[in-house]
């Protein structure tokens, strides 16, 4: 039987990279499924491809009441939202010494006020209608500390994940699940761009940095979806408040 049978699964951020995935794996396991984006013509090609009932929503989720406004939207359209997954992000680089405001402004924004207003809404729904319901936040491995130039997606993301276990705690008796995924280096379009744009890589640069990891890959966007479908659905059970880090480096491992 399909994980998702007949859910309505709202992804956001879910136009390209990890979203996209998530939001195709949902589909594939018998979601209805709606993504958000801020660009219209690459969500409406998801959309497209997915078929059937999927839904693009035009949202900024930078933007608390575009954040709120989206769960709306598809509430409007499927009569409610059974899971959400916060997978916007923005990874633009800053130490704590260059960073200024105006960049923490932005990553707070979106890495961490985004998702609560979605939270907030997706959770009132399921409240609401005293059913069931999952929530998934990608989240990074860079939220333990992370490199020197992470400092305001750092502070933004391990607020994501005090968030992540304080609904979880809040809501455990409403059978809302919330649970958080701390994801590794991720080969996605997003992280091309961000490579070239922030550290001069040039192309090959993938083939280059997959075969001094672990694994000899980067983590992959499919096989993140697949996990963040387990955790959407009955099939990971009791399981809430749960960050887990899914990645090939070890937390504490020294050479």
């Amino acid at each position: 039987m399909a994980l998702l049978k007949d859910k309505v699964v709202l992804v956001n951020g879910g136009s390209q990279g990890v979203g996209a995935a998530i939001a195709r794996a949902a589909a594939r396991e018998g979601a209805k499924v709606a993504v958000t984006g801020r660009r219209p013509e690459v969500g409406e090609a998801l959309v497209a491809e997915l078929g059937g009932d999927a839904l693009y929503v035009q949202a900024d989720l930078s933007d608390a009441e575009q954040a709120k406004s989206a769960v709306a939207a598809v509430v409007e359209a499927y009569g409610r939202v059974d899971c959400l997954v916060n997978s916007a992000g923005l990874t633009s680089r800053g130490t704590l010494l260059d960073t200024t405001p105006e960049l923490f402004d932005a990553h707070i924004a979106i890495n961490l006020k985004g998702p609560f207003f979605a939270m907030q809404a997706a959770v009132a729904n399921m409240v609401g209608r005293k059913e069931p319901g999952t929530v998934v936040n990608i989240i990074t491995s860079s939220a333990h500390g992370g490199q020197p130039f992470l400092a305001p997606y750092v502070a933004a993301k391990a607020g994501l994940i005090g968030l992540t276990r304080n609904a979880a705690h809040a809501h455990r008796w409403d059978r809302v699940r919330i649970n958080g995924l701390n994801i590794g280096w991720t080969a996605t379009e997003g992280e091309d761009a961000t490579q070239r744009a922030f550290h001069g890589a040039e192309d090959g640069w993938l083939a280059d940095a997959a075969a001094k990891l672990p694994m000899g890959k980067l983590g992959q966007p499919d096989e993140i979806a697949d996990f963040v479908v387990l955790l959407l659905s009955d099939r990971s059970g009791v399981v809430t408040g749960s960050v887990i880090d899914w990645d090939q480096n070890v937390l504490g491992g020294l050479d």
